[in-house]
């Protein structure tokens, strides 16, 4: 699919959002990328990760992790697709962790997915858990990039769409200056 279709997609579903966000990384934009408004949608989900797939398709994938809650859908869709099992972290005490009983198998090939990037925090957090374990992460998937491809996590990194969205530091948010009201959507924020 090209970037335009995605596009598309994610304004009819109402997933871009203008306006004065803070971010779940604590800075502010002016867009905001609720990929929840994707994800409640299997067809158009399946869809995505379809399409992250194909570009995975010559990789030898054992297991798929991702985030709580952004990843979770993610993860679930993509190891159904791959005939594989899916686990996610969540924190604890503020920390990524596996709970739950999860296990990741010494040596086992792990495509980590998460649903948006801007600073690539969780993703990071999951890669450690997943090294922490012994597992070898061989691919990440992601549905957004804020950053238009410019985060790097040294792993080959495969992205739905992909646009570079100015974020500033609060105290830096021209946004801030203009007396907009900020709000925090998505799974730490508003509902």
């Amino acid at each position: 699919m090209k970037q335009e279709e995605i596009l598309s997609i994610l304004k009819e579903k109402q997933a871009v959002l203008e306006g004065h966000f803070i971010l779940t990384s604590g800075k502010h934009a002016d867009t905001y990328i609720q990929c929840a408004r994707i994800l409640q949608d299997p067809k158009i989900t399946s869809l995505f990760v379809s399409e992250l797939l194909k570009e995975m398709k010559d990789l030898k994938i054992d297991l798929v992790i991702g985030p709580a809650t952004g990843g979770i859908i993610i993860a679930y869709e993509a190891a159904r697709q791959l005939g594989v099992n899916a686990i996610f972290t969540e924190r604890e005490n503020g920390k990524m962790t596996l709970r739950r009983g999860f296990k990741i198998p010494k040596e086992a090939s792990v495509l980590v997915v998460e649903d948006v990037v801007t600073t690539g925090g969780s993703v990071r957090e999951v890669l450690e858990v997943v090294n922490k374990q012994g597992g070898k992460v061989v691919a990440i998937g992601l549905f957004a990039d804020r950053t238009g491809g410019k985060i790097n996590f040294k792993i080959p990194t495969y992205r739905i769409f992909s646009k570079e969205i100015q974020s500033y530091e609060p105290e830096n948010c021209p946004l801030c200056k203009k007396d907009i009201l900020a709000i925090k959507p998505g799974s730490r924020g508003l509902k």
